[in-house]
């Protein structure tokens, strides 16, 4: 009989015991019963504990932050040990995986359990980079959010960042039903659930043992009375502002107000030392009652070219007046004795490097490298030509041309900044959907994930939904999995999951998915191939007959689909579906495209709303996977008047 020992009381032990038993159960289901004990002194079963209670010498550098995994074990017990709590359940996970599972979808219906026998395992590796992880973006329900902080852990990621005080936006775009009115019934949800929520959600974290990073913007707000939310609709028309929250506001054109009318969009004058006082403040009392928190991240507003212009700000750039806020910050956590990681961000604006003020105390910080306006077709494969960052035009700069011309920023913030640094990503928002087969995204994350050593980046903190599965989850595990071990063959992950969610006929599915991937052209759907971008970034007659072909494509993966209707495995039934529907998205995402192509932009635009209202009747069956209002915004984006602005 099968007996599970923990050598440590510990919650996230705890939990790694229970999913080790309920898999082994699920494995071989009539091997019996399978005891947990709470057994320090034990020499026999599977042994739960951390590396040193094993005697077995770690390679990190900070064992509470670097996950070294190692199984020893043989079919009847064994070591599993990790360098922290949240590794010895990667190695209970690590130890499945090797035997044959595979988590393939958030949910219980990507879960892949082989019935067999278990073997011995040996195994021992040290996550390539620190930081690998999602932070909620999207139209998100608290189901998927559970769902999904479940599913990272066991895709061996380990931060989970939950943004905003009130992540308000993210929910209510779901439960609004913002973009699906047509098909489902519009339910209100107050912020008091959407935060009982969020804490709901800081302890799924916590039960796995994950590192919880909070905030990001909001801190240009909250500390001057004003909401500090990322509002469904941004509509903050009828807000009352007094001449003292007018005061601290950035000065534009000669007037301080709200920056395209919402405060999450608004930056302060962070020449008053009352500003940087308040907001030291405010995140150190924040600190002071969330010790759950280990990383805090300060962000300015969710604006660009919106710094203020004031006599005394135009003197430095905003990187500078930044880092005199979190010098404050410092000061005020250390004042109160805490030791709260802060994280502070090269975004918009502060991407461009400071010129005179360092961090005085480097240990507290980390540097995040937020790049929204990179290039999604291009890698940084050398450094080269690495050419020097433009120069900062106060609230009129310009997007960098290439991803090296991008990166040159945070080469340049390196001048001054030595510590750790990694990366906010959004390969997951906007991006995914305009590589509608999928293939083109998960290669970009391979090549992406293998630069950050290049760069000298510690890793990547996802900004995108939490619903990222159609028609596959395959860039998602390329995504954890070449985070983890940076060599892992991108072949053989292919092989690997497809082979799982498909069975037999795996090799037709995937190049009928890289032919549609290919037929779109990722960087034509980027706006990179534009004949004539005043008619649109989408205008290229001569494509319309290579769109054409989608219909084809489509066809063969409808028929393909039907035939594999009921499969052995969930996951492969699931995933067959998921295709079945994913044939007539490509059609219409195809007829969308191909009236952009000709220039029809009027035409598209009406098809692209004609998506949401019918293709939305499917959302609920495949909710988990694929997140509807976030597709029709990008199709907003993508069918806007030729001179309208960008939608958020």
């Amino acid at each position: 009989m099968l007996v599970i020992n923990k050598l440590r009381a510990d919650h996230v032990i705890d939990h790694a015991a229970e999913e080790l038993k309920k898999y082994l159960r699920m494995m071989m289901p009539e091997a019996g019963e399978i005891d947990i004990f709470l057994a320090p002194e034990a020499t026999d079963g599977f042994r739960l504990g951390l590396l040193e209670d094993f005697g077995i010498e770690s390679e990190a550098e900070d064992p509470a932050l670097d996950d070294v995994i190692h199984v020893d074990t043989t079919a009847e017990g064994g070591i599993l040990a990790g360098s922290n709590m949240r590794s010895i359940l990667f190695a209970v996970y690590r130890f499945l995986r090797e035997n044959g599972c595979r988590w393939l979808y958030p949910g219980v219906d990507g879960d892949h359990v082989p019935t067999k026998d278990i073997e011995g395992v040996k195994y021992h590796k040290m996550a390539d980079h620190r930081f690998r992880g999602f932070c909620n973006e999207g139209s998100e329900s608290q189901t998927c959010m559970i769902e999904v902080a479940d599913y990272y852990v066991k895709l061996e990621m380990n931060v989970y960042m939950l943004e905003w005080f009130v992540p308000n936006g993210y929910y209510n775009r779901y439960y609004s039903h913002l973009h699906n009115t047509a098909n489902r019934i519009p339910e209100n949800v107050s912020d008091r659930q959407i935060l009982q929520w969020k804490r709901q959600c800081e302890a799924e974290i916590s039960k796995r043992g994950l590192m919880f990073h909070d905030i990001g913007h909001g801190w240009t707000s909250r500390p001057f009375g004003l909401p500090c939310n990322n509002s469904i609709d941004n509509n903050f028309e009828n807000i009352e502002i007094t001449d003292e929250q007018r005061s601290v506001m950035a000065l534009l054109k000669g007037q301080r107000g709200l920056f395209r009318k919402a405060p999450i969009f608004t930056n302060v004058c962070m020449s008053q030392a009352k500003v940087r006082t308040a907001m030291a403040k405010e995140v150190a009392d924040y600190a002071e009652t969330h010790h759950n928190i280990d990383y805090l991240h300060v962000w300015l507003s969710d604006g660009t070219n919106n710094h203020c212009e004031c006599e005394e700000c135009v003197k430095m750039r905003p990187s500078d007046w930044y880092l005199m806020i979190m010098n404050e910050i410092d000061e005020e956590l250390t004042k109160r004795n805490l030791d709260t990681r802060i994280v502070f961000i090269a975004y918009t604006d502060t991407m461009f490097a400071p010129e005179k003020i360092k961090i005085n105390n480097p240990q507290r910080f980390s540097l995040l490298y937020a790049p929204i306006s990179r290039k999604y077709t291009e890698s940084v494969e050398s450094l080269e030509n690495l050419p020097e960052a433009d120069p900062y035009v106060r609230n009129n700069w310009k997007r960098p041309a290439s991803v090296l011309e991008t990166f040159a920023h945070l080469h340049a913030w390196r001048k001054t900044w030595k510590g750790p640094v990694f990366s906010y990503e959004y390969h997951f928002w906007r991006h995914q959907f305009l590589d509608p087969g999928g293939m083109a995204l998960a290669r970009r994350l391979y090549e992406d994930v293998r630069s950050l050593k290049i760069m000298n980046v510690d890793g990547y903190v996802e900004d995108g939904s939490q619903r990222s599965g159609f028609p596959n989850a395959f860039p998602i595990y390329v995504y954890a999995a070449t985070l983890m071990n940076r060599d892992v063959d991108y072949e053989e992950l292919k092989e690997d999951y497809f082979s799982h969610i498909y069975g037999t006929h795996w090799k037709k599915a995937v190049a009928l998915l890289q032919k549609i991937s290919d037929t779109f052209d990722y960087a034509y759907m980027e706006g990179e191939c534009s004949k004539n971008p005043a008619v649109s970034d989408f205008y290229d007659p001569e494509r319309v007959p290579q769109l054409k072909t989608l219909f084809e494509l489509a066809a063969l993966e409808r028929n393909m689909a039907n035939k594999h209707m009921d499969m052995e495995y969930r996951p492969q039934t699931v995933s067959w579906r998921l295709l079945l529907r994913h044939a007539e998205y490509v059609e219409k995402w195809a007829q969308v495209m191909i009236e952009k192509a000709e220039g029809n932009n009027y035409v598209a635009l009406d098809l692209a709303q004609k998506f949401c209202a019918d293709f939305g009747k499917y959302e609920i069956q495949m909710e988990r996977y694929y997140d509807h209002s976030l597709a029709c915004r990008v199709l907003e984006h993508i069918t806007r008047k030729p001179q309208g602005i960008i939608l958020d």
